[in-house]
């Protein structure tokens, strides 16, 4: 019988390597005024505030947003804050649940983009899914303004962002769903902020949120990956609330060696985080990238120069031959569906993606559809393309997405592009009004008025002169 010699880890229990960064947080998020972030810096948030309320529209009709619904109304619960898209209103922390969960229910959200060479770049969270349905909630139950909402937004995003990118890689690399781990810091960081909780309290809000963050990539392409981005948002209202309660709880829970960091990913960069919380802001720099596309972002760049190349050579589905798809290791870790069967498993299918812009010449909300995936037409198409790695995208660096795309044509043509970035990126990034027709079409797949979804598009535009949250939430309700 043949033995294996185990490794043990042990961790430094004496370390105090990082002291006092969870206090740096609570501090940011206690002490931060409105008037310090750069109008740049909230100008990218409303744009992403918009298109984190479409989504949670376009979601309220999934499948999943309908079991959401169903199960919150046989809890029998009441409150009184709402639930985008229906006419349920619930405790606050239900209310982020289920917003959450819709948000990202079409993986259509913003994606926050690594700067650190070793990181996947545009894999590290999906910042606006738990963190504004938390903010939400709490900002309608305290009838806070719009500026109020905005500084709370502002400042979970950057604390979740600023966390993910100081986390090690081995966290991802290895199964975590950042968005769920790392969200709960900004949803925590929110409420901490709309309650007016002080350092302490906020302090011991993260260290409750960070004992609530779970959630593993396994179950990517199912309804559970949105669950993940429903439950940080709860987690951190039920933080703060906890906390604000009189609740212990560790007071170094990031930095400590039996902390989040050690825990969840074995180490984590202090450069990275400590004296970095805005300065600069995420939003400003790397950036935040918006979707295009209601499928994982790692398509995207793809996808752009795919649309790019079939309007520009007027590609007809029946022409190609075989479609070559190359970028690096990472991508293909994420994208893993390679013959998808329903519209959550299309999202991770690159070969999908390129398929449905052959054949349809669009890919949105209408085309990520169990009924289009099946359809026959669109199989035949996905088995004409090939996805995998490929040594020039390998040898750019994991801090771009650069996809290689060769589209062999019957008549003996081959037709080739390459794109680092995609449409919604801060390299070609959407305009306000670019992310309000989107909001638009979120709406009407949701089966939204036009003119009560304009009026959203107005009042997000002005959020910070906006007297009442409610008014906005008013407009989002059945």
């Amino acid at each position: 019988m043949s033995s294996t010699a185990i490794q043990h880890f042990t961790p430094d229990l004496d370390s105090d390597r990082g002291a006092g960064l969870t206090r740096e947080v609570a501090e940011f998020v206690v002490e931060t005024d409105y008037g310090s972030i750069p109008d740049e810096v909230t100008a990218l948030a409303r744009k992403s505030i918009l298109d984190g309320l479409g989504l949670a529209l376009s979601g309220s009709v999934a499948e999943s947003g309908a079991i959401v619904e169903r199960y919150l109304r046989a809890q029998n619960l009441s409150g009184d804050t709402t639930v985008i898209g229906t006419g349920l209103r619930v405790q606050p922390r239900f209310a982020a649940f289920a917003n959450g969960v819709g948000v990202h229910a079409d993986d259509f959200d913003d994606t926050q983009l690594a700067v650190q060479k070793d990181r996947v770049y545009g894999l590290l969270t999906h910042p606006t899914a738990p963190c504004l349905p938390a903010a939400l909630a709490v900002a309608e139950q305290l009838d806070s303004n719009g500026r109020e909402l905005a500084l709370a937004y502002n400042l979970g995003v950057e604390v979740e962002s600023k966390i993910s990118e100081a986390m090690s890689p081995r966290h991802y690399q290895h199964g975590f769903h950042s968005t769920a781990t790392c969200g709960v810091f900004a949803s925590a960081s929110a409420a901490a902020r709309l309650y007016g909780l002080d350092v302490p309290r906020t302090r011991r809000a993260l260290a409750i949120a960070a004992s609530q963050a779970g959630g593993l990539r396994e179950n990517f392409g199912t309804m559970t990956k949105p669950f993940h981005a429903g439950r940080a948002a709860e987690a951190g209202i039920i933080a703060a609330d906890l906390a604000d309660a009189g609740w212990t709880a560790a007071k170094g829970i990031l930095e400590s060696p039996r902390g989040f960091f050690q825990a969840h990913g074995g180490g984590f960069s202090l450069e990275a985080l400590s004296g970095h919380l805005g300065d600069p802001w995420t939003f400003a720099d790397p950036g935040i990238s918006i979707k295009p596309h209601p499928s994982g972002s790692l398509t995207h760049p793809g996808m752009t120069r795919m649309m790019e190349l079939i309007l520009e050579h007027d590609i007809r589905a029946d022409e190609v031959e075989h479609v070559s798809v190359g970028t690096n290791h990472n991508m293909p870790n994420a994208l893993i569906h390679h013959r998808p069967t329903d519209e959550l498993q299309a999202k991770f299918s690159m070969e999908f993606c390129m398929a449905i812009l052959l054949l349809r010449r669009r890919g949105g909300l209408v085309e990520f559809t169990d009924e289009v995936v099946n359809s026959p037409d669109v199989q035949e198409m996905i088995r004409r393309v090939e996805f995998g790695v490929h040594p020039e995208a390998e040898a750019a660096g994991y801090d771009k997405m650069t996809t290689i795309i060769d589209i062999r044509l019957r008549d003996g043509r081959t037709i080739s592009g390459r794109a680092d970035f995609g449409k919604g990126s801060p390299a070609n990034p959407m305009s306000y009004d670019e992310v309000a027709e989107k909001f638009a079409g979120c709406a009407e797949f949701a089966g939204w008025d036009r003119d009560r979804a304009a009026q959203v598009v107005k009042t997000v535009r002005d959020l910070e002169s906006l007297e009442s949250v409610r008014n906005l939430t008013a407009l989002l309700a059945k």
